[in-house]
Parts: C-alpha cells; structure tokens; sequence
C-alpha cells in the first residue's frame, strides 16, 4: 500500500497538526483549523505568544493541553523556538549557552504537562570564526545534558540536522549520526527535514541508509530547495518523498513546518489544506495515465541523488521566527 507504514496506516493519517505560521493569530484559531481539517495530532511550536517556554507556567501548559484536547487533539511534540530566539546551545559565549540549556530544561517539563512524549532539539552553532571541533564538543556536552534531562521525565528527543545558514554543525545525515554517536543518549533520535535534505544533498534514501530506525520524526515541506513552502509551492517531488519512507518502513509522525516568505502567515489553513490533499494524492495508488501532479516539479531532477550539493540559500522570510 503505497503511503502506508507496515501496519498499513496511511501517512496522512500520521500527519500532524502545528501552529506552525500561526504566530500572529490566537493559539485558538489554529487549534479550531487542525480539527477542521481532520488532524488528531499535534506538534506544538514554542513561539510567543503562543508556548515560549521561559514564560508558560505549568498551569498554562496544562491549559493549551486541554483546549487542544477539547478539539480532539493530542500534542505528541513539543518544538520550542531556538533558531532566531537568543538560544544557542553551542555558543561560545557561557551565559548565552547556559540559558539555553536552562531553557530546553524547562521546555523538557513543559513537555510532559503538554501530554508530550517528544522534546525536538537542534544542535545550535558555533562561532564562525572558531575551529568546528570547539562548537562541536560544547553542542555534544549541552545536547547531552538535555537528552539525560529528557530521559529523566521519561521522554524521548529528536535532533534536527538544519542548513548552513542555520548551523555550522549538524547539517547532514552523516553530520547526524555522529553527533547521536558522541552524545550516546538512548532516548535520542533525529528529524528528518525534507528542505534541509536536499539543500545538504541528502535524500531520503540516504537517512535510512545512515540512520536507520534512529529517523523517528520528520518534517515533510516543499522547497526551491530551500523555503519551506506549502506543497505546490516549490519543487521537491512529493510522490518520491512519500515512496521513500515508505519503502525504508517509516512508521512515525511527519508535519508541515509552514513559513515561506510570511504571506502563509496572514491565513495558514489554505497553505495547510492544499499541502494535506497533496500528501493524500502522493500516497495514493497512481493512477492509469499520466502522472497527477501532486508537487511543485516532476520527479527527474528534482530530487537530488547521494552525494549531490545544490546551493543553499536562507528561507524567505528570514525575519521571521524560524524553527528549521
């Protein structure tokens, strides 16, 4: 069954919800548009106003549970902002790493009054003028720190590998596996972003191939490569994406990370409804005939193969908060 994991659950019924572009509009709003458009799930961005994790008492994290639940939501990840936020696991300055750390420590209880079994976590970045290796091993000490937090409250982590333009770390499967290799942490795995691949060279072929069962979650958007558009919007093949990680049996959670150049922002839920029919298309049996476009290119040249570099550039939109 094409677009069904082993137990033959379709991926667009693990598909979840986000308020990913909702940042300027109520929390209420986007929770009212996920169970309208049929989502059960939820991956829960930690922006402002909204769940900025320095700020929410537990007693309001208990709230945005119960208001998503009353719409027949389960948040199953919580995704606290740590792109564009002043957090910086890796940062050579100490007080800037060590809030942080503090912050993804919070974020780890927040998690489980959410209901959440998911913490997603980033590598952060290291100076651009220092030696890699310096960035690197204070991002292994602080990410270990975390996950051995995390695991404590009995929840489970996921790293994001995200662009150049983003980190000087993580940015690759391979870049990855070595990072989940030094931290050794059992409760962590990685998120595979489908923008973040191709502009690494990365397939999705070649996560499995490098990680294997460690992907536990991804974040399935279109890109030019770079962008994370609403399907349609770029040209990542959505049909092969779809086909890749259900021929490497990936049976987890993926969500539409929206942002693109911040039109998506002024009214999420269209951008969000064409992205979940197009999902539902690539999953489907082709049909006889021509190929249904269900993305924003055909699937020659549009994906790249192993070892391949397409030029990086940062998402439109930069200046908004951005997770990945």
């Amino acid at each position: 069954m094409t677009g069904a994991d082993a137990s033959g659950t379709a991926l667009l019924d693990r598909v979840t919800g986000s308020n990913f572009a909702y940042q300027h509009l109520p929390l209420a709003r986007c929770l009212d548009d996920l169970a309208e458009l049929g989502r059960t799930r939820m991956e829960l961005w930690g922006i402002a106003p909204h769940a900025h994790a320095p700020w929410l008492t537990d007693a309001e994290a208990r709230g945005i549970r119960d208001a998503a639940a009353a719409r027949g939501l389960e948040i199953v990840c919580f995704t606290p902002e740590q792109v564009m936020y002043p957090v910086n696991v890796a940062s050579p300055d100490a007080r800037l790493r060590a809030e942080s750390v503090r912050m993804f420590r919070r974020a780890a209880e927040l998690a489980v009054e959410f209901g959440a079994g998911l913490l997603f976590l980033t590598a952060g970045r290291g100076g651009e003028d220092e030696p890699r290796s310096a960035g690197w091993a204070r991002s292994v000490d602080a990410l270990g720190e975390i996950a051995d937090y995390a695991r404590s409250l009995g929840l489970d982590c996921v790293l994001e590998p995200l662009q150049r333009v983003e980190s000087n770390l993580v940015n690759s499967a391979a870049d990855a596996a070595r990072m989940l290799d030094d931290i050794a942490a059992p409760n962590l795995g990685v998120a595979l972003d489908t923008v973040a691949a191709v502009v690494a060279g990365d397939s999705v072929d070649d996560y499995f191939a490098v990680l294997g069962n460690r992907v536990q979650h991804v974040h399935l958007i279109d890109g030019t490569p770079a962008g994370h558009l609403a399907w349609g919007d770029g040209r990542l093949p959505l049909r092969e994406i779809v086909a890749a990680l259900d021929r490497n049996g990936y049976a987890g959670l993926a969500t539409v990370e929206l942002f693109g150049d911040g039109t998506y922002a002024l009214d999420p839920k269209p951008a969000l409804a064409r992205s979940l029919a197009a999902i539902a298309a690539a999953g489907a049996p082709p049909a006889a005939g021509p190929t249904p476009a269900v993305d924003g290119a055909s699937a020659a040249g549009a994906y790249p193969a192993a070892g391949t570099n397409p030029a990086a550039r940062g998402r439109p939109g930069q200046s908004d908060p951005t997770t990945t």
